[in-house]
């Protein structure tokens, strides 16, 4: 059990790696491509959410309060830009639908 721990800890190392330096090895030149351009834009904002959504679900045990936490994090999110804002939003949805 333990080495297929280590194993696995291994294999997401060398992913990681290789992903961080594949680019810079294989890429000299500027991307001009806009398409390639947008994607790599916006990567660092999906993978961000990738790893948010499911924990928004799942952290308060009960996944209602996770949508509540969600909707109010996103309306928030749309009438202030402020990212701490939107997580002080959420954190008191999470907080006031547990007690309902």
């Amino acid at each position: 059990m333990l080495d297929s721990i280590w194993i696995c800890i291994l294999i997401m190392a060398v992913v990681s790696y290789l992903l961080r330096v594949l680019p810079v090895t294989l890429i000299r030149r500027q991307i001009k491509n806009p398409f390639v351009r947008s994607v790599l834009y916006y990567l660092p904002y999906v993978t961000l959410s990738v790893m948010t959504v499911p924990a928004i679900f799942s952290v308060s045990g009960n996944p209602v309060c996770g949508a509540v936490a969600l909707v109010a994090a996103c309306v928030a999110a749309w009438f202030t830009s402020n990212m701490f804002l939107s997580a002080c939003v959420a954190c008191a949805a999470v907080f006031l639908c547990s007690f309902l």
